[in-house]
């Protein structure tokens, strides 16, 4: 299988993805949209967008995904097998921590 994921380092929707790619031991190239323009770049051409995270599974685009989703595609697809070990990390969790994410919750989106 060949996995190309586009990933920011420190976001949690990323961590997620590595954790989910981990878990079934598979290897993928970790490009970094955060630090490398270029590999933003290619994100977005490839995807058609601009979020992140995106997996490319044999030229297959998994756009604006969480590790749940990937785990999902390739479990749907038979590329991997069940398996009942935990993530090393959450696979649905976006880049804010959990205490930030309850602060921001209740509060209204301004725009200007």
């Amino acid at each position: 299988m060949n996995i190309k994921a586009y990933l920011k380092p420190q976001c949690g929707w990323s961590k997620g993805v590595r954790a989910i790619l981990r878990k079934y031991s598979l290897p993928f190239e970790d490009c970094d949209i955060f630090n490398n323009p270029d590999m933003y770049t290619e994100m977005v051409r490839k995807s058609g967008q601009p979020l992140s995270p995106c997996v490319e599974i044999d030229g297959v685009m998994l756009a604006d995904v969480s590790g749940e989703e990937v785990e999902n595609y390739l479990l749907a697809n038979s590329l991997v097998q069940p398996n009942p070990t935990r993530p090393e990390a959450p696979i649905s969790t976006g880049c804010a921590s959990p205490e930030e994410q309850a602060r921001l919750s209740g509060e209204p989106i301004r725009f200007f």
